[in-house]
């Protein structure tokens, strides 16, 4: 679990930007982007600091990218974006370390990832890490995402996901910057199309 303790590495003489962040990434409507996702992101990115061009910036856009999350809303990732640039000068961040945060927060949207852009493909490796992971902590996974989206009624949730779970299926290299990537890749779409599988054969 993401802690302040965990904020202050990166600022150590600063509190209320890391307890407003971490109030966020509690609130009761989170289910999946909770602190347990920032832990996991935070987790790849130490694991792998040495591939970015600015590790602490890829940092920062872990903790801000989910920052404002409401499940319906189609612009988290800006307003989330937005926040970041608010904030980060106030506590001593160069122009353009900001500028990087923003714009690293912003591609959390589709995960599109320019060639060359190390920043970028270690926080979107870091983000889809969870689609990697061993099957029973994917379906601990997708049953959270399920709790968030509980509104949706069954038939439009089963479509809805299993499409955008397909865009993920036909990538061949889902994953760009850790060493594992091709084991990550495997694993991950081994757990899509299971998924798919359950979402469009269940009754």
């Amino acid at each position: 679990m993401v802690s302040l303790a965990d904020w202050q590495r990166l600022f150590p003489a600063d509190s209320a930007v890391g307890a407003s962040l971490i109030e966020r990434w509690s609130e009761p409507h989170r289910r999946y982007h909770t602190l347990d996702h920032l832990a996991v992101m935070l987790g790849v990115i130490d694991a792998h600091a040495e591939i970015a061009d600015d590790a602490d910036a890829v940092r920062l856009a872990a903790w801000f990218h989910d920052a404002i999350y409401e499940p319906f809303a189609p612009d988290n990732e800006e307003r989330s974006a937005l926040l970041a640039l608010s904030v980060l000068p106030d506590l001593g961040v160069s122009a353009d370390r900001v500028a990087e945060v923003a714009r690293l927060v912003r591609l959390t949207a589709g995960h599109s990832v320019a060639a060359g852009d190390r920043n970028g493909a270690l926080l979107a490796d870091a983000d889809l890490a969870i689609l990697a992971s061993p099957p029973a902590d994917y379906a601990r996974y997708a049953a959270a995402v399920r709790q968030e989206y509980a509104a949706v009624p069954e038939d439009a949730f089963r479509s809805g996901r299993a499409q955008i779970l397909g865009s993920f299926l036909a990538e061949p290299d889902l994953f760009r910057a850790v060493p594992a990537r091709a084991e990550w890749t495997a694993r991950a779409h081994d757990n899509l199309r299971a998924e798919i599988t359950t979402l469009l054969g269940a009754p």
